[in-house]
C-alpha cells in the first residue's frame, strides 16, 4: 500500500504511523457524562467500508494527515494535512454510519 503524502509524494505505508479514527469527537472538558468519557477513550468502531484516519509520515516530513481509505478494499480516495481536513465534516456517508453506530450501543 502507498500513501500520497501532499508534501513528499507517493511513499511506501513503512513510512507511516497510524493515529487512530480521524472521525471521533472528543467531549468537551466541561462535560462530567462518565459514560461518554468511557466510549471515547476505550471503545473504537471496527468500520467496514470507506474510513476516515489520522496517519504520520514519521519517516518523512512527520506531517499528519487524514487518509480516507476503504477498509475491506485498502483503496486510498483521498489524503489531506490534517490541518487542512479537519475544518472538512465527513461525507454524508459517514456521517450516517457514525449515527448508525451510535444508534447500535
Amino acid at each position: 500500500m502507498r500513501i500520497t503524502c501532499p508534501c513528499c509524494g507517493s511513499r511506501e505505508i513503512a513510512e507511516f504511523t497510524y493515529g487512530g479514527d480521524a472521525t471521533r469527537v472528543r467531549p468537551s472538558l466541561d462535560d462530567g457524562d462518565e459514560a461518554r468519557w468511557f466510549d471515547y477513550v476505550f471503545l473504537r468502531d471496527n468500520p467496514r467500508g470507506v474510513h476516515r484516519e489520522f496517519w504520520q509520515h514519521t519517516l518523512g516530513c512527520r506531517s499528519w494527515l487524514v487518509v480516507e481509505r476503504n477498509t475491506l478494499t485498502h483503496e486510498i480516495t483521498s489524503v489531506a494535512l490534517a490541518r487542512d481536513s479537519l475544518a472538512r465534516p465527513a461525507s454524508a456517508q459517514q456521517q450516517a454510519e457514525a449515527a448508525e453506530r451510535e444508534g447500535q450501543r
